[in-house]
């Protein structure tokens, strides 16, 4: 099924199943990012419906009549290329990346691994199984020090270690998320977000959000809670760097393989100016606090607009396969 070339008429989706909740450490999230995507394609008239994976088995799509499914769950099990690998064996488009780019992108060590065989810059980094790997790792990379779950988004599982003293609560505290943490070089500077829609060539980058946390401290709380964070759309950067990290952005996305849509969070050096590539989430929030529905809105797409966009952009990786499909 490919989606409508215009989708003035909601009818042409059939009947559209948003995936949110979920088994994953961002299941809260979850849940209003798909609320807001059920009323808003409601709002336009879709037939849609809501559907949470922690609680009924994935195989009652088909049963519930689902033809198109949206996908507004975060982290493992709904941004890690499993519930995408399910939903092709029961040959249901769906939004977002496929399997394998999916899978990639959420593994912060194979990420940063591809872009740096691709030459896209990315900090500096080391990944660390125990307490001795991390102060090693703090001596080869210097301080300060920041500590991530591999698997892991919205900040959790993220630590940083300023000094010798702190490095091993700071490794305790990422691997308390993943058996797989990394020690990545700290980029001191300006934090800002690319938000990106398409595929391949066809991609494109919508303006940038620069983001000022209190004392810098972007976590969970100001991600999502908190009313003190300043988000800047337009971006207010010196001249010419907007570009030039969009092309970055882009040329990462589709290194990874992304479609749909995707947002990459990038470290700009106060010292030199220069972006540093951190990681892809490609399956952004789309909370009232959210970074992609800002920066659409800055590029004249209203939220509703945005979710009929991606809807209609839902696919298979293999659309031969599945119901009614050859092997």
């Amino acid at each position: 099924m490919s989606g409508p070339a215009s989708f003035a008429d909601a009818r042409a989706f059939g009947r559209v199943a948003v995936l949110f909740g979920g088994h994953s450490t961002e299941r809260e999230v979850s849940l209003m990012s798909g609320r807001g995507v059920l009323q808003a394609l409601l709002a336009r008239g879709v037939d849609a419906f809501g559907f949470d994976p922690a609680e009924q088995p994935l195989q009652r799509l088909p049963e519930l009549g689902a033809q198109r499914v949206f996908i507004a769950l975060h982290g493992r099990f709904g941004e890690d290329g499993t519930v995408q690998g399910a939903l092709e064996l029961l040959g249901l488009p769906y939004t977002g990346s496929g399997v394998l780019a999916s899978a990639l992108a959420i593994d912060k060590h194979m990420t940063k691994k591809l872009w740096h065989c691709e030459g896209l810059s990315t900090p500096a980094w080391r990944v660390v199984g125990d307490a001795a790997q991390a102060r090693e790792a703090a001596e080869q990379l210097g301080l300060p020090l920041i500590f991530k779950a591999s698997h892991e988004g919205s900040t959790l599982g993220l630590a940083r270690a300023d000094t010798p003293q702190q490095v091993e609560a700071a490794w305790a505290e990422a691997a308390r998320f993943d058996s797989m943490v990394l020690a990545e070089q700290f980029i001191a500077g300006d934090e800002v977000t690319c938000a990106v829609l398409g595929e391949g060539a066809g991609a494109r980058a919508l303006p940038l959000v620069r983001i000022q946390a209190p004392g810098g401290n972007y976590d969970f709380e100001h991600k999502y809670y908190s009313d003190d964070t300043r988000y800047l759309c337009p971006a207010q950067l010196p001249p010419g760097e907007e570009p030039a990290i969009a092309e970055l952005v882009l040329a990462s996305y589709r290194a990874l393989g992304c479609r749909g849509w995707a947002r990459a969070d990038v470290m700009i050096r106060a010292t030199d100016r220069r972006p540093f590539l951190l990681e892809m989430n490609t399956s952004p929030g789309m909370t009232g606090h959210s970074l992609v529905p800002m920066a659409a809105r800055a590029a004249g797409i209203d939220y509703e607009q945005l979710c009929l966009q991606l809807l209609a952009d839902a696919r298979l990786d293999n659309p031969s396969r599945g119901p009614g499909g050859s092997a």
